[in-house]
């Protein structure tokens, strides 16, 4: 190579010409079939760590504790479901668990859409940018931190009963009820939603909007009949991810609900680590797991999975 060219071949290149010679002979053109699999190893590994996890949660939860010596038992049985399928306690939580993640779910999709909608069709840069930073905002805050927060602002002495406590009003509890986890759980799960809903508004033309409202169409007709229908996978997607995190949340609830109002996330950590009865936790485990499952299936078959452009297009 003349020095001329020499001098001019970048540093970077170098580098990737010194990459692709420690690649090839680390995995060589010969197995050049096999690289697909080598791509996508990560993901067997992690995803078979979670199928041995869950192998090893299902044995423990056919094992029942034995109070004398606080030992699971060393035979099978189906003690821990039946206690589960029994007690009011745990059909309570399980109750709770699900109505806060489907409450929490339709409120946080009414009050993601609008907000989404205006981030992606305001023409003002400065306004995008001002609605992203307080998107991005909480995510520098930690879901504890934020639990915290809110102990201070709803709190007996916080700063909404001292405001009201200016024109004559009695403190009110705000805390420590299952519309605070509820609450709660919407503000953390909010910024999610968002972000799984803008690249599908994103998607919808301005133009098929600017038609139907030239053929008569009101704006709010032209949302329900034309956007909302066209940004379906965003609102599917986005619920099936704040549904399932609600419904395994454990902070909101223990932190808002005072230990009055816990979900099955809650009940686990319990058995788990207070109690010491690794075979009910166990169970409660694939219950929580198996009802996650059931509601995520239940979506794609009323919906399709073509709904979340997984499925041919027509």
């Amino acid at each position: 190579m003349p020095p001329s060219i020499k001098a001019r071949y970048p540093l970077t290149w170098r580098v990737m010409d010194a990459l692709e010679w420690l690649a090839d002979r680390l995995w060589p053109r010969s197995m050049s079939r096999h690289t697909g699999w080598l791509l996508i190893a990560p993901s067997l590994i992690i995803v078979g760590s979670l199928v041995v996890g869950m192998i090893e949660i299902a044995d423990t939860s056919l094992r029942t504790l034995d109070t004398a010596t606080f030992r699971m038992s060393e035979s099978y049985s189906l003690a821990n479901y039946q206690k589960l399928a029994t007690s009011d306690v745990y059909l309570t939580v399980a109750w709770r668990s699900l109505l806060g993640a489907v409450l929490t779910t339709a409120l946080t999709l009414i009050l993601a859409f609008p907000y989404a909608y205006i981030m992606v069709r305001t023409r003002s840069a400065a306004a995008r940018k001002a609605l992203l930073i307080c998107l991005f905002l909480p995510f520098f805050i930690g879901q504890v931190v934020r639990a915290y927060g809110w102990l201070i602002i709803l709190g007996n002495d916080g700063i909404i009963n001292q405001a009201t406590g200016l024109i004559g009003l009695d403190p009110h509890r705000f805390l420590f009820n299952f519309p605070a986890v509820v609450f709660g759980l919407v503000q953390y799960m909010l910024p999610f939603a968002v972000l799984m809903l803008a690249p599908a508004l994103t998607a919808i033309p301005e133009e098929v909007e600017t038609a139907a409202k030239s053929l008569g169409a009101s704006w709010p007709r032209t949302m329900r009949h034309v956007v909302l229908p066209m940004a379906r996978p965003g609102l599917i997607g986005a619920g099936l991810v704040v549904l399932t995190l609600s419904l395994t949340d454990f902070a909101m609830p223990a932190m808002l609900g005072g230990g009055s109002q816990d979900f099955i996330a809650n009940a686990i950590y319990d058995q788990f680590f207070r109690t010491s009865d690794a075979g009910l936790g166990a169970a409660l485990t694939l219950l929580l797991v198996m009802g996650g499952t059931f509601l995520v299936g239940v979506v794609l078959s009323v919906f399709g999975a073509g709904t979340l452009a997984a499925g041919r297009r027509a």
